[in-house]
């Protein structure tokens, strides 16, 4: 690896980090209240389903635009950790029952497998249509 891409990839990983940590601030950071159903007394939240299938788009056009410039070995590291650490800080600050933790390794779960689908699939699309290998 040469310096230029050594420099492109890890000015390319920051970026990737700052973007993704940007989509969950602008999906989920932001709200921390609860919803109490007035007729069955169930508690929801504090997403609404509106908030949590935008993240999940946000994220997915975060990882397909790596996943073309970068390549998976760097998009699916980078966004699995910075989207846990973000949502866990977040988490265990409001949390105070713990349960956070265990939230935060299915995010974790969710958030490497999704990543990884998306910018491998990408990556082999560009591969097709480039003939530029995918690794």
């Amino acid at each position: 690896m040469n310096t230029t891409t050594s420099v492109r990839t890890l000015l390319g990983g920051l970026i990737l980090a700052a973007a993704t940590v940007g989509a969950w601030w602008a999906w989920l950071g932001w709200d921390t209240g609860y919803t109490v159903d007035p007729e069955t007394g169930a508690t929801s939240g504090p997403y609404a389903p509106w908030q949590v299938v935008g993240c999940v788009l946000t994220l997915a056009v975060i990882a397909a635009v790596g996943g073309w410039l970068l390549g998976p070995w760097v998009v699916a590291p980078v966004m699995t950790a910075a989207f846990t650490i973000a949502w866990a800080a977040h988490a265990a600050s409001t949390d105070d029952t713990g349960l956070w933790a265990v939230g935060a390794v299915l995010v974790l779960v969710g958030t490497a497998v999704g990543t990884t689908v998306v910018s491998v699939g990408v990556r082999l699309i560009r591969r097709r249509r480039t003939g530029r290998p995918a690794g």
